[in-house]
């Protein structure tokens, strides 16, 4: 049994132009933890971004969505963690994964960026990699130089599709990651059968 959650964190760029991207998945996926727990998101300046409160398997979680470029993500979530006196393990942070194809959504508990700059940001505010990642599948676009342009593109319908299926599943084992029981819950959605 591991930490319980306090808090949720989706990564993503702001603005109109940047939400349909590739690079927003996990704001996506914070979204729809607030639509389905029905928690509204507010601008929050302090936390650098919008924030809510869920109850999610009968505890209470904040939910924050960095208004900050994906860059400068670590603000937004170093304040949050400063102000409620969080834990970084109790914090857990949804965002894009090149390395995994879309439909697929797999739970890591810590490690290091692997390249993606709003986890970087984040590591290097909060001084550690110890805490929990949910990394949504968006697939690569095949070579390193192309990754920029295609991170801030639309997904196809058919990958969007895909996505959306994945974070569907990453919303049903969700109040086990929230208990604390990341485990169980990495057993069961990463044993899920893709498209």
């Amino acid at each position: 049994m591991g930490e319980p959650l306090q808090a949720i964190v989706g990564l993503g760029n702001p603005g109109p132009r940047y939400d349909p991207t590739r690079h927003n998945a996990g704001s996506w996926f914070l979204r729809r933890v607030a639509e389905c727990h029905g928690a509204g998101l507010r601008p929050e300046a302090k936390f650098h971004g919008l924030v809510g409160k869920a109850v999610i398997g009968g505890r209470s979680v904040w939910l924050l969505e960095p208004t900050t470029y994906m860059n400068r993500s670590g603000a937004a979530v170093a304040a949050l963690v400063c102000y409620y006196r969080i834990d970084p393990a109790a914090i857990l942070v949804a965002h894009d994964e090149l390395d995994l194809p879309p439909g697929v959504a797999r739970l890591k508990l810590d490690g290091g960026h692997g390249g993606h700059n709003g986890l970087r940001d984040i590591i290097a505010r909060l001084g550690t990699r110890d805490f929990p990642r949910l990394r949504i599948g968006i697939g690569h676009p095949g070579h390193r130089d192309q990754v920029t342009a295609y991170v801030l593109s639309r997904p196809s319908p058919e990958d969007r599709i895909a996505i959306e299926a994945a974070i569907d599943r990453a919303l049903e084992v969700l109040p086990q990651v929230v208990a604390g029981e990341l485990q169980a819950a990495m057993n069961r959605l990463h044993g899920e059968r893709t498209r």
